[in-house]
C-alpha cells in the first residue's frame, strides 16, 4: 500500500514528517520537483469506493524518511504559520503592554526612568534570544544533529549540551550580578540628563535579572529550533508580556512604574518555563547502540564564533543606546516617543522575519551536510518574501501613523500632543524597516555555517558610525525625528554592506539579482504609501481612516507588485492559499 503521512498527535509540537507503513487511503502524494522543495499533487479518486480503491492500488513499501531528510514545503508552511500566530499574539500583547504603560504612567519622567532600565531586557533579548546566541547555537546543534543522523558514536547533541549549558549559565548569572551591582553607573552612562536617576536605578536592578532567564530561554529556543520544534520558542513573548501586564495592573498602584520592572523579571522566568518541557523531551532520545563510555565527550562551543555573533548583536542594539543618550538631553517624554514609535513600527519587521526564523535551521543543516545550492536558494527566496512583507507593512505604518498612534495610545496620561510627536517619529523610523529586515535575514547567512567571521561586525560598526553622525547633526534642529533619521540611514548602510559582502564569507547569494528584484516591491510600496496617506487622512474618525488607509495600501501594493512581477509575491499568495485551505478543511470536515 502507498503510505500516508501521519500528523503529530501531541499538543504544541510540530513533528518531523514520518512515514507510516499502515495501509491508508491515498490523500496526497508529494513529488520532489527541485532541490529541497516538495510540491503537493492532488489525486482524484472519482466515485470509486474505498475498498475497491485499496484493492486496485499496487503494494509499495518505500523506505522510511531518514532523520536528516530536508523538511517539506508543507512542514515549513505549518511551522511558519504556527510561529506567525504565536508571534502575532505576542506582538499584540506587547502593544497591550505598551498601552498599559502609557495609560498608567503616561509619557513623562517615570516612564523615561523605566525605559532606561528597559534597555537591559532589550539588549538581552537581542543578544541572547533573537540574534546573538541563536546564530552560534543553531548551527552547532544542526551540526550535532547531522552527525547523529550519520551514525556518529555517542550522542553529539547531549555532548554539546554538556559542554555549553553549564558554562553559559554561569556567565549569564555573573553578568546579571554585575549589572545589579553597577546599576547606578549604568544609568549615568545611558542617560546622564535623566530627571530621576534613583527610580531608573531601582528599575534597572529588577530588569537585570533577565540576563540569566533570557540566556536560558535563548538556549532552549536555539536547541528546539534546530530540532525543528517551533511552537514553544514562538510562545515565549506571549508568556513574557503576560507577566509584565499582570504585574503592572496588580502592583502598579503600590509600586508605580517599578511594577513594570518586576514584570520583566517574572516574565523572564515564564519564558524558560514554557520551553523546558519540550526541550527535555527532545533530550530524552534513546541512545544508539554505539553509545557508551567511548561515546562523544562534552563538546565546547567555538569561543571566537560566540564572540563575533555577540559583538554583532551588541553593535546592532547599541543604536538604542545612541538614541536614548541623545534624547535624554531633550524635553521630557522624548525617550518615550522613540520607544512607542519603534515598538509599533517594528511589527512589520518582526512579521517579515518569521520565515527566516523557521528556515535558519534548514539553511544551517544544509550547510552542515555540504548542500550549498539548497542553502542559496533558500536564502534568496526568504529575502524576497521578507522584503515583500516588510515593505507592505512600511507603507501601512507611514500612511496611517497618526491613526495608529491615536487608536493605540491616546488615552489616560497620553495626550494628543504626544500622539502627534510619536507619529512623526514613527514615519521617519519606518524608512529603515527594509534595512532592518535585510540585516536580520542576511546576517543569518553569514553565521549559518557555524564559522566565525568579522565582516558583519565591521558592517554594523559602519552603520553605527552613520547613525551617530546623523543623529548628532540632526538632534539640535529636528529633535527626536533627527535621531530616528540617523537610525534609518545607519541600518540601511549596514544592510547594503552585508549584501555586498556575501560570497566566500557566507551563503553565496547573487547580490545583483537580489537588488534588482527588490527594486520592484520598493516601487510598489512608494506608490502605495502616497495613495494610502491620502485615503487615511480623509475621514475624521481615526478607525475609519485606518481602515481606509490599510485597504488602499494593500490593494495598490499587491496590484503593482503583481504587475511588476515582483519575486516573492506568488509564493506568499500561495502560502496564504494553502493555509486558508487547511483551515477550511479543519473547520468544515
Amino acid at each position: 500500500m502507498i503510505p500516508g503521512v501521519r500528523e503529530p498527535e501531541g499538543p504544541g509540537e510540530l513533528e518531523e514528517v514520518e512515514v507510516d507503513r499502515r495501509p491508508v487511503e491515498l490523500e496526497e502524494l508529494e513529488v520532489d520537483r527541485g532541490p529541497g522543495e516538495l510540491e503537493e499533487l492532488e489525486v482524484d479518486r472519482g466515485p470509486v469506493g474505498a475498498d475497491r480503491a485499496r484493492a486496485a492500488e499496487p503494494r509499495v513499501s518505500p523506505p522510511r524518511v531518514p532523520e536528516g531528510a530536508p523538511p517539506s514545503r508543507g512542514f515549513l508552511a505549518k511551522a511558519a504559520f504556527g510561529t506567525a500566530v504565536l508571534s502575532i499574539l505576542g506582538s499584540v500583547l506587547g502593544l497591550v503592554r505598551d498601552q498599559s504603560l502609557a495609560r498608567l504612567f503616561g509619557a513623562g519622567r517615570d516612564t523615561d526612568a523605566f525605559l532606561v532600565a528597559w534597555t537591559v531586557p532589550e539588549f538581552a533579548a537581542t543578544l541572547l534570544i533573537e540574534d546573538g546566541l541563536a546564530f552560534a547555537l543553531i548551527p552547532a546543534f544542526s551540526l550535532a544533529l547531522a552527525r547523529r543522523a550519520q551514525g556518529a558514536s555517542g550522542d553529539p547533541v547531549r555532548a554539546l549540551v554538556a559542554g555549553t549549558l553549564p558554562k553559559l549559565s554561569l556567565a549569564f548569572a555573573g553578568v546579571g550580578a554585575l549589572l545589579i551591582g553597577g546599576a547606578p553607573q549604568l544609568v549615568e552612562v545611558l542617560a546622564p540628563g535623566l530627571g530621576d536617576p534613583g527610580l531608573a536605578v531601582g528599575c534597572t536592578r529588577l530588569t537585570a535579572t533577565c540576563v540569566l532567564t533570557f540566556g536560558l530561554a535563548g538556549y532552549c529556543s536555539a536547541a528546539l529550533r534546530a530540532h525543528r520544534r517551533f511552537l514553544a520558542p514562538a510562545a515565549i513573548y506571549v508568556a513574557y508580556n503576560t507577566g509584565i501586564i499582570t504585574a503592572m495592573f496588580a502592583l502598579g498602584g503600590h509600586w508605580g512604574v517599578r511594577s513594570a520592572a518586576f514584570g520583566v523579571a517574572a516574565g523572564g522566568v515564564l519564558m524558560v518555563a514554557v520551553q523546558l518541557p519540550s526541550l527535555l523531551r527532545q533530550l530524552r532520545v534513546r541512545s544508539t547502540p554505539s553509545d557508551g563510555a567511548a561515546g562523544a565527550g562534552a563538546q565546547p562551543l567555538d569561543v571566537v564564533l560566540m564572540a563575533t555573533v555577540l559583538l554583532f548583536a551588541l553593535c546592532r542594539q547599541s543604536q538604542v543606546l545612541i538614541e536614548r543618550f541623545l534624547a535624554s538631553h531633550l524635553d521630557s517624554g522624548s525617550i518615550s516617543y522613540l520607544n512607542y514609535a519603534q515598538k509599533v513600527a517594528q511589527i512589520p519587521m518582526t512579521m517579515s522575519l518569521i520565515l527566516c526564523t523557521v528556515t535558519f535551521p534548514v539553511v544551517a543543516r544544509a550547510l552542515a551536510e555540504g548542500d550549498t545550492e539548497r542553502a542559496r536558494l533558500r536564502v534568496e527566496r526568504d529575502l524576497a518574501v521578507a522584503a515583500g512583507v516588510v515593505l507592505l507593512g512600511t507603507a501601512v505604518v507611514v500612511a496611517c501613523a497618526p491613526q495608529l498612534i491615536r487608536l493605540l495610545f491616546q488615552r489616560g496620561a497620553f495626550t494628543a500632543e504626544d500622539t502627534a510627536a510619536t507619529a512623526a517619529v514613527m514615519r521617519v523610523y519606518a524608512l529603515g524597516l527594509l534595512g532592518q529586515t535585510m540585516v536580520g535575514a542576511l546576517v543569518r547567512s553569514y553565521f549559518s555555517a557555524g564559522r566565525a567571521t568579522w565582516y558583519p561586525v565591521g558592517a554594523m560598526i559602519a552603520g553605527i558610525v552613520v547613525t551617530t553622525w546623523i543623529g548628532v547633526l540632526g538632534v539640535g534642529r529636528y529633535g527626536v525625528t533627527g535621531i530616528a533619521a540617523g537610525n534609518a540611514t545607519g541600518i540601511t548602510v549596514t544592510a547594503l554592506l552585508l549584501l555586498a559582502g556575501t560570497g566566500p564569507r557566507s551563503v553565496p547569494i547573487r547580490a545583483r539579482r537580489v537588488l534588482a528584484e527588490l527594486s520592484r516591491p520598493v516601487r510598489a510600496a512608494v506608490v502605495a504609501t502616497v495613495v494610502g496617506t491620502f485615503a487615511a487622512g480623509r475621514p475624521a474618525d481615526p478607525l475609519t481612516g485606518l481602515a481606509a488607509g490599510i485597504t488602499t495600501v494593500t490593494l495598490v501594493f499587491v496590484l503593482l507588485g503583481w504587475a511588476l512581477d515582483a519575486q516573492g509575491f506568488a509564493p506568499a499568495l500561495r502560502s496564504v492559499g494553502n493555509v486558508t485551505r487547511r483551515l477550511a478543511h479543519a473547520v468544515f470536515h
